[in-house]
């Protein structure tokens, strides 16, 4: 079972429109609602893969109701902690040439409630093979939490991925977890500054593994991503660009590196399914899903490449 935890969940408002243009008004076309949040997103593609999952987080008040509502009636099997404050909204609006968010913060989680979550979490983790730490944490909660739940899930035998950024990641990698998933922007404050180059994304991938990450991946959008894993260095791109909304994408790729773990699939096999579905989670209109037949046809041609020049210029 893979064990997907999402602290800060929310509504997902997504708004489409057919160009947007800052400072003036706008007429929406569709308008969508539904669970979100990053480990809401790893647990719905997840799910689309056939993968056995199960869902842990904080919810609360009418929102938090409607987020349990939702997941429900989708088919996602969730167990969420119970808060006093009220669950986040977000909204994102997605034209023809560029998707918008907005995040709200979350509630405030007590400390108290926290403890309600960790309890659960030790209770699910027992039989978890595979963890996936996943997006912010709402206010109150320790920044040492994902180092914290990455140290409970080793001591149950479960392995971790994290994707998170600044000091959370930063805390979790004290942790030694299996494989980080951040993007060039996440880790600026890590590295020094955002990778732009393929050589500086690999160096920062090395970096991650030098401050504790077993394997790490840097996701760097329509440029694909590079991994280090198993000692080796990879650059992995999809064959094309693909145009939607790129809001989500990074979920599906942890989602396929949660399946890969837990199945024991090669990584370049991993890394190159891992790109095709995330390529295929921009044609769909909403996170947390991606377009099959899309993902099908760039498997074919993703290109897994070596990058040994840079890894020896990182030694």
């Amino acid at each position: 079972m893979i064990l997907a935890v999402c602290p800060n969940p929310a509504i997902d408002v997504t708004y489409t429109v057919p160009d947007l243009v800052p400072g003036t008004s706008h007429r929406v076309t569709t308008t969508r609602y539904r669970a979100g949040g990053k480990g809401v997103n790893v647990a719905r593609v997840l799910s689309l893969l056939g993968a056995r999952t199960r869902l842990l987080g904080l919810a609360g008040g009418t929102t938090g109701e409607t987020i349990r509502e939702e997941l429900r009636d989708a088919g996602i099997p969730a167990d969420l902690t119970t808060v006093g404050g009220e669950s986040r909204r977000t909204v994102t609006v997605v034209s023809p040439k560029a998707a918008t968010v907005l995040n709200e913060p979350g509630p405030v989680v007590t400390a108290a409630e926290w403890g309600a979550f960790t309890e659960r979490f030790d209770d699910a983790v027992a039989s978890a093979a595979v963890v996936v730490l996943s997006g912010s944490c709402p206010p109150g909660v320790p920044v040492t939490a994902y180092r914290d739940l990455t140290v409970a899930a080793h001591s149950a035998g479960a392995v971790v991925l994290v994707d998170a950024a600044g000091a959370t990641l930063h805390h979790a990698l004290t942790a030694r977890p299996d494989v980080v998933k951040p993007n060039a922007d996440e880790i600026a404050d890590i590295v020094g500054a955002a990778p732009r180059t393929r050589a500086e994304a690999v160096s920062a991938a090395y970096r991650l593994g030098d401050l504790g990450a077993g394997a790490s991946v840097v996701s760097r959008g329509a440029q694909g991503f590079v991994a280090v894993a198993g000692g080796t260095a990879y650059e992995v791109r999809a064959p094309e660009t693909v145009l939607g909304n790129p809001t989500g994408a990074g979920d599906a790729l942890a989602a396929v590196l949660a399946q890969g773990l837990a199945t024991g699939r090669p990584w370049p096999r991993t890394l190159a399914r891992a790109a095709a579905i995330s390529a295929a989670a921009v044609v769909s209109p909403y996170a947390g899903d991606f377009d099959a037949p899309t993902a099908n046809r760039l498997l074919t041609h993703v290109t897994v490449e070596e990058v040994t020049d840079a890894a020896r210029r990182h030694r």
